[in-house]
C-alpha cells in the first residue's frame, strides 16, 4: 500500500522516520528487512514492507499503537486511552497478525472487533517495527489476512573484548494532554561472549483531555456531560463535570519488564533467552461508560481487568553450517496471557466478572539455503493454545456470588496450529527478482461446553480441523536511476478461533452475539502493482491493490433455539452470530512523495484510500473495519544535533452510508452523519547537545481540534505539550 515504505523505494522514510541512510558519496544504501525472517535486502522482496527504525521517533510516542498512528503508515482505532487496534488495508484485530521478536502474539481469543494487545509491547525498548502489507500467510500462517505488524525489541550488545562493559539509557517523558508520566531505564552489561540487557518502564496516564475547537455543525460532539460515582450504596449520574473536555475515568498505569541474556560461544552460533513481562492496572472501557439508556447511564462500571502478557522465549541461531542449509534459527517460546471484563449496569448491584487465561506453547524452525542467484527458505511451525474461561456475578450489596455465562466455552478448550512452508527468492538477472512461496496450514480446535443451563446451548462441543494451502508469487524490476516496478499475487488464510466460534457477548445494549460452530476458514486473494522512483533529491510512488475476501466472517442476524430475540443480562436483545458471508472485496491505493527543498530539509506526503464491500447473496453492503482516507504531510529539517518537523495528519469523512451497521464500525460513537473529516497541525523536535544527553519537545494538535478516529469511542487528545529527556551512559 505504501510504496514509499517498501523495498528499496523509500528514502521518503528517511525523511519521515530516519529509516534509510546515505554513505559518504551521498548515495542511498540498501535497506535490510526481516519480512522473510532472515535478514534480506529489501529490493529483493516483492511484498510491500513498511519500516520504522528511528529510535527517537519510537521513544517519543505514548505507546506502540501511537507509533503506527504517528508514522502515517497504519490507521489505528481506539475504544479507550489504554488501547490501539491497527487496521492494515481494511483488515483489523484477528485478521492482522501481531509478532514480537519472531513470536506470534495473536492468541485463540483474539477477537474480530477491536484490540488493545499491541500496547503490551513496550515502545521504550523497541528497536524497530516492520509492517507487511497484504496477505502474508505463506511466511506467517493463520490470521495474516491483511498483513503483519512485526515488532523487534532491542538485543543485548556484546563487547569487543573479554572485559566487562556497562552501558544504558534513562528516559523521562511527560505530556500534559493526558497527564502522562513515564520513566524508563535499560542497562546492558557485556563482554565478548555474554551480554545481559535489562529494561524497565513505568507508565502512568491520567484522564485524557480532548480538543476544545469543535465544528459548528456538531457543537457537542464528544463532550463528557456525565460520569458515574457511587455514594452510600447508590449510583449517581454526575452532570456537573467541571470540564466537558476531560474524558473522565480514562487514566491507567502499566509496567513493562524485559530481560535478555545472550551467549555467543563462537562467531557462528548464538543463544538468546528472552523474558518479557507486561502488566496494567484496570483500564476503563471509555466508550461503554458514555452510553445511555432511557436518559440514564447504561453502565456504572465497565472496565478491563489488568492486562497481563508474560513471555519466555529461547532462540538458537547458527550460520556457516555444512550441508544444504547454511543458516538455522530455532525459536521456542511460552506465553501466559490474562484479560478480564468487569461490568455493572447503572443502579444495579450485580457486578459481572468474565476472566480469560490463555497459555501458549510455540516453536518454529527456519533454515536458509544460499546460492549465487538467491536463496531458498524452509520452515516448520507449531503453536498450541489452552484457553480457560471463567465467569461469576457478585452482588456488591450482599457479596453473594452466582453463575453467569462465560465469554467462551467453559470446558477444556484448546487450539493447535501446525505448518510447513517454503519460500524462494531468485535473481533472474541484474534487474529482475522472482519471489515465490507455498505453505501448508493445519489448524485444529476443540471446545467443550460443560454448563449449558444458562444459555441452553443446542450443542455441547465445537470441533474443527482445517487445512489450507497458501502461496505467493511476484516479480520486481529494479531499474536504473532509482526506478522500480513490482507486481505480486498472494493469498491469506485465517481459521476460525475460539472467539469466533464460542463467544457470547453484547457489543452494545440490546444486541447479543451467540456461538456458531459451523464456521469455515476465511481466505484472501490479493493482487497489487507498485511503481516508484527514488533519488537523493526526490522520490515518488504509487501502489494499487485489490483483495478478494472469500468466506468473510461478519456478524449478522441469527436465531438461537429458533428465537430471533433472547433475554441476555436482563435485556431483551436481538440475536446475532458470526457467519461466513458469500464474498467481499477490498481495494485501494496509496500515493506518496518526497522532495529535498534545501540541504537537510525535506517535504514528505502520503495519502491512502481503501474501499470494501461484501455481498451476502441478496444485497451488497459496506464491509466493516474500512477506514476513511487518511494521510500525512510533513516538513522536516535534520542535522547532527538537532532535528525538527512541522507536520499534519488528516482523515477524510466516513459517511454513515459507508458504515456497516451490524459490524464493528461503532456508529453509536459517531455523529448522526458519520465520522467527520479532520486535520491536525503538529510540531516535533529533538536536540542532542552531547552524546549523553538528548532533549525532546513536541506539540500535538496545535489548533486544539476536537476529532475522533473512525470507529473509535474516545476523542483524540487536544493540544498536548510533551517534554522528554534521555541520558545515556
Amino acid at each position: 500500500m505504501l510504496l514509499a515504505l517498501m523495498l528499496n523505494a523509500s528514502e521518503f522514510i528517511n525523511a519521515q522516520n530516519g529509516i534509510m541512510k546515505k554513505d559518504s558519496t551521498n548515495t542511498l544504501t540498501e535497506v535490510v528487512v526481516y519480512a522473510n525472517k532472515f535478514p534480506t535486502v529489501s529490493k529483493n522482496i516483492v511484498q510491500t514492507i513498511g519500516l520504522i527504525t528511528d529510535k527517537t521517533f519510537i521513544n517519543q510516542q505514548a505507546n506502540t499503537a501511537d507509533i503506527l498512528t504517528a508514522s502515517g503508515q497504519v490507521f489505528v482505532q481506539k475504544s479507550q486511552l489504554g488501547g490501539g487496534s491497527p487496521i492494515i488495508r481494511g483488515f483489523e484485530a484477528s485478521r492482522v497478525l501481531l509478532m514480537v521478536d519472531g513470536i506470534r502474539m495473536n492468541s485463540a481469543i483474539f477477537r474480530a472487533g477491536h484490540l488493545q494487545n499491541i500496547i503490551t509491547v513496550d515502545n521504550m525498548i523497541l528497536d524497530r517495527v516492520e509492517i507487511n502489507y497484504g496477505p502474508s500467510s505463506t511466511m506467517y500462517g493463520s490470521d495474516a489476512l491483511g498483513g503483519v505488524v512485526n515488532m523487534f525489541t532491542k538485543n543485548p550488545t556484546l563487547n569487543a573484548d573479554a572485559s566487562w562493559k556497562t552501558s544504558g539509557n534513562a528516559i523521562l517523558r511527560y505530556a500534559n494532554g493526558q497527564n502522562e508520566n513515564r520513566q524508563h531505564v535499560d542497562i546492558n552489561i557485556a563482554n565478548n561472549k555474554w551480554a545481559y540487557l535489562t529494561s524497565f518502564t513505568n507508565s502512568s496516564f491520567g484522564d485524557l483531555r480532548q480538543g476544545n475547537n469543535r465544528s459548528s455543525t456538531y457543537p457537542d460532539f464528544g463532550k463528557r456531560t456525565f460520569y458515574v460515582t457511587r455514594a452510600n450504596g447508590v449510583d449517581i449520574a454526575n452532570d456537573n463535570n467541571s470540564s466537558v473536555n476531560i474524558q473522565k475515568t480514562t487514566g491507567y498505569t502499566q509496567t513493562d519488564f524485559l530481560q535478555k541474556i545472550m551467549y555467543k560461544p563462537t562467531d557462528n552460533t548464538e543463544h538468546l533467552l528472552n523474558i518479557q513481562l507486561s502488566n496494567s492496572s484496570n483500564i476503563n472501557r471509555y466508550d461503554r461508560l458514555t452510553e445511555t439508556s432511557k436518559g440514564l447511564p447504561a453502565y456504572a462500571e465497565w472496565y478491563y481487568g489488568p492486562q497481563v502478557r508474560n513471555m519466555v522465549g529461547y532462540k538458537y541461531s547458527a550460520s556457516a553450517l555444512k550441508g544444504y542449509f547454511q543458516e538455522l534459527v530455532i525459536n521456542t517460546n511460552y506465553q501466559h496471557l490474562e484479560e478480564s471484563r468487569i461490568s455493572r449496569k447503572f443502579a444495579s448491584a450485580n457486578k459481572d466478572f468474565r476472566i480469560e487465561n490463555v497459555d501458549i506453547i510455540g516453536v518454529n524452525a527456519d533454515l536458509l539455503h544460499k546460492q549465487k542467484n538467491g536463496d531458498i527458505h524452509f520452515g516448520v511451525e507449531s503453536y498450541y493454545d489452552i484457553v480457560n474461561s471463567m465467569a461469576h456475578r457478585t452482588n456488591i450489596t450482599t457479596n453473594a456470588n452466582s453463575a453467569i455465562t462465560t465469554r467462551y466455552s467453559d470446558g477444556p478448550t484448546h487450539m493447535a496450529y501446525q505448518a510447513i512452508y517454503l519460500q524462494q527468492t531468485k535473481l533472474l538477472d541484474a534487474h529482475w527478482v522472482l519471489n515465490e512461496g507455498i505453505r501448508l496450514n493445519r489448524v485444529q480446535l476443540n471446545a467443550q461446553f460443560k454448563d449449558t443451563s444458562l444459555m441452553h446451548f443446542p450443542f455441547t462441543e465445537a470441533k474443527q480441523s482445517n487445512a489450507a494451502f497458501t502461496g505467493n508469487a511476484g516479480l520486481a524490476y529494479n531499474g536504473e536511476n532509482g526506478y522500480r516496478l513490482a507486481f505480486g499475487v498472494s493469498s491469506g488464510f485465517r481459521a476460525p478461533n475460539i472467539d469466533d466460534l464460542t463467544k457470547v457477548f453484547d457489543t452494545k445494549t440490546g444486541y447479543v452475539v451467540v456461538p456458531n460452530k459451523d464456521l469455515k476458514p476465511e481466505y484472501t486473494y490479493n493482487a497489487e502493482v507498485n511503481l516508484s522512483r527514488n533519488t537523493t533529491a526526490f522520490s515518488w510512488g504509487a501502489s494499487v491493490f485489490y483483495t478478494w475476501f472469500k468466506n468473510a466472517l461478519v456478524a449478522d442476524k441469527f436465531t438461537w433455539n429458533g428465537q430471533s430475540k433472547i433475554i441476555y443480562q436482563n435485556v431483551l436483545s436481538d440475536v446475532y452470530a458470526t457467519q461466513n458471508k458469500a464474498k467481499a472485496n477490498v481495494y485501494g491505493f496509496n500515493v506518496n512523495g518526497r522532495l529535498r527543498v534545501v540541504q537537510n530539509t525535506d517535504i514528505t506526503a502520503t495519502y491512502t484510500y481503501t474501499k470494501g464491500t461484501y455481498n451476502d447473496g441478496t444485497k451488497e453492503m459496506p464491509l466493516d473495519h474500512i477506514p476513511p482516507s487518511y494521510g500525512r504531510v510533513g516538513l522536516k529539517h535534520s542535522i547532527d544535533k538537532w532535528n525538527a518537523e512541522l507536520f499534519s495528519v488528516f482523515n477524510g469523512w466516513k459517511h454513515i452510508a459507508d458504515y456497516n451497521l451490524n459490524g464493528e464500525d461503532n456508529e453509536i460513537y459517531a455523529t448522526k452523519d458519520g465520522m467527520p473529516s479532520w486535520m491536525t497541525l503538529n510540531f516535533s523536535s529533538y536536540y542532542t547537545p552531547t552524546k549523553k544527553v538528548s532533549v525532546g519537545f513536541q506539540v500535538e494538535n496545535i489548533t486544539d481540534r476536537n476529532y475522533r478516529y473512525f470507529a473509535s469511542g474516545i476523542s483524540a487528545v487536544g493540544r498536548n505539550f510533551i517534554l522528554s529527556c534521555k541520558y545515556s551512559f
